[in-house]
């Protein structure tokens, strides 16, 4: 061994932590519409990002993310006025002032700001159709958390033909189960609150959306319903983990 190249007292370099992905590319998806690129985000527990056309779309932002690194949002969509799916010192982080907020007529009444938007109406959004539809639970035990008479909404953003459904808080229902020509669907998972797996997986058999993503997890695996859909093969269950 040459003098000064004594390398029995070097260590190992330590193993390099990878980068971390910017808070706007976490867990994003692109889909193609006839007009171009929609950009799919969820962010965490309820919140719902898509871009379009250079345009930002949320929904239900709330909760812990790094909102001030997030693109300004051009459109907020509220589905109801619990406080993960309403956060008005998110929504202040995020809006502008020419920013649409639209909203329950609860969660309206509650944030003191945005327009009302009811089950049923649709209307043309920026580049955007919007159709606000039903949100509520079944099961007895649970409908103290989403009572049908409170009309609470989930939403339908078509984007140039390609349609995504946002469920919001809510059971597989008879108007869940009759959708049709869905491209990207969001479910909730969250017990006792929404439903289990096993009922999305169920309801996601009923409409089939060409993309399912299990959200609202809370302590349920969103795993499961991958499992439970392995056979339908015209859907693609994505599988996050979503804080």
């Amino acid at each position: 061994m040459a003098a000064g190249c004594d390398t029995s007292s070097q260590q190992p370099a330590a193993p390099q932590t990878p980068p971390q992905p910017a808070p706007s590319e976490r867990n994003v998806a692109v889909e193609q519409t006839a007009e171009g690129e929609l950009t799919i985000q969820p962010i965490n527990h309820s919140a719902v990002r898509l871009a379009f056309k250079g345009r930002q779309y949320y929904v239900d932002p709330a909760g812990k993310a790094d909102w001030d690194a997030l693109p300004k949002a051009d459109v907020i969509l509220i589905t109801h006025e619990h406080r993960d799916h309403l956060d008005p010192d998110v929504v202040a982080k995020i809006r502008t002032a020419d920013t649409v907020i639209l909203a329950s007529a609860a969660a309206a009444a509650k944030a003191g700001f945005g327009e009302m938007i009811e089950i049923g109406q649709t209307r043309q959004v920026l580049d955007i159709t919007l159709e606000a539809v039903p949100a509520y639970n079944l099961t007895p035990d649970r409908l103290r958390y989403h009572p049908r008479q409170r009309k609470d909404n989930g939403y339908i953003l078509t984007f140039a033909g390609t349609r995504v459904y946002v469920a919001g808080d809510t059971e597989g229902t008879e108007e869940m189960r009759a959708l049709k020509d869905i491209d990207v669907a969001f479910l909730p998972i969250n017990l006792p609150y929404t439903m289990p797996a096993a009922e999305a997986a169920d309801a996601a058999r009923a409409f089939k959306p060409r993309i399912l993503y299990p959200y609202h997890q809370g302590t349920s695996d969103p795993a499961e319903v991958r499992r439970l859909l392995a056979d339908e093969t015209a859907i693609e269950v994505r599988v996050l983990a979503l804080p």
